[in-house]
């Protein structure tokens, strides 16, 4: 009699993982390459059809932008578009080519950029690039003071835009459970000054070493977790002179980064990444 295990079907293999329970399906294309459609992205992405992530990312050989880096990793949405940055994404990716190579450090290629990453005890830490607070670095459409933006809804105001290859707009509150976050983020990101939108977060200042947090992130979602985002609170908080140095903790739902900036421009985001499980998808 056949057991269910062997009337599985094979296809190609993945791991889910997670970091602060912000959660990724990753797939290898290094020798047999993959390039998802939308369709395909949105089904594996959604949770009552497919895997399950806020993410899927690919694992890829190395372009001529990446020669240094271990590998080059492809982010895409859950709703099928590619997006330039995913801190918690990063340092997933990272724990599992560590301990694929054995090794405790190397580079990665994420939208034709190096990041270093490092094992740090049990986390894995990542220099998270070059953040950006000009105007149309953001982008915003037209330029203004990007430590004060001009765009509220519904109690939050005078937001902080910071470009971690992604955008982001941060608020600052005195009252963080007073503000419905999934309503005024959605409200805020469509705002004509955002010609692609944002990731929208949520800030108040607990001490002078710790954040709490929460982002509302393109395309839609309120997130457990949000790495880059994470990184543009702290440049925030300190270019407001909300904090002494460029250095916290950031606690969200999912759990709390420690952010610290190697100079005004590179912060170094660390923090967990699990493993969740393995399987094969019929593609």
């Amino acid at each position: 009699m056949k057991k269910w295990s062997d009337i599985l079907p094979n296809g190609r293999p993945f791991i889910k993982m997670q970091g602060l329970r912000n959660h990724f399906v990753i797939f290898d294309g290094r020798e047999t390459s993959f390039s998802p459609s939308m369709d395909e992205i949105i089904s594996i992405c959604d949770p009552c059809v497919g895997v399950g992530a806020e993410q899927l990312l690919v694992i890829e050989p190395v372009t001529k932008a990446g020669v240094r880096a271990y590998a080059r990793v492809r982010i895409y949405n859950p709703d099928g578009p590619e997006v330039e940055a995913c801190g918690n994404a990063t340092r997933c990716v990272a724990k599992l080519l560590f301990d694929e190579s054995g090794l405790d450090e190397f580079g990665l290629e994420i939208n034709f950029e190096i990041l270093h990453c490092q094992r740090v005890g049990e986390n894995i830490s990542v220099e998270m690039g070059k953040i950006s607070m000009e105007w149309d670095k953001i982008p915003l459409a037209h330029e203004c003071d990007s430590l004060h933006v001009d765009i509220s809804d519904n109690g939050v105001s005078d937001g902080v835009a910071v470009n971690v290859a992604n955008p982001h707009l941060v608020y600052f509150v005195d009252d963080f459970n007073a503000v419905d976050l999934a309503s005024v983020g959605e409200s805020i990101q469509s705002n004509e000054l955002l010609p692609e939108s944002a990731n929208v977060g949520l800030a108040e200042i607990l001490d002078h070493e710790n954040i709490k947090f929460q982002v509302y992130e393109r395309p839609g979602v309120l997130t457990q977790a949000c790495g880059s985002g994470s990184c543009a609170v702290v440049a925030a908080a300190f270019k407001r002179g909300l904090i002494p140095v460029a250095t916290a903790n950031v606690h969200m739902p999912g759990g709390t980064l420690t952010i610290s900036y190697k100079d005004e421009i590179t912060p170094v985001m660390t923090g967990p990444a699990e493993y969740c499980y393995s399987g094969f998808l019929k593609i």
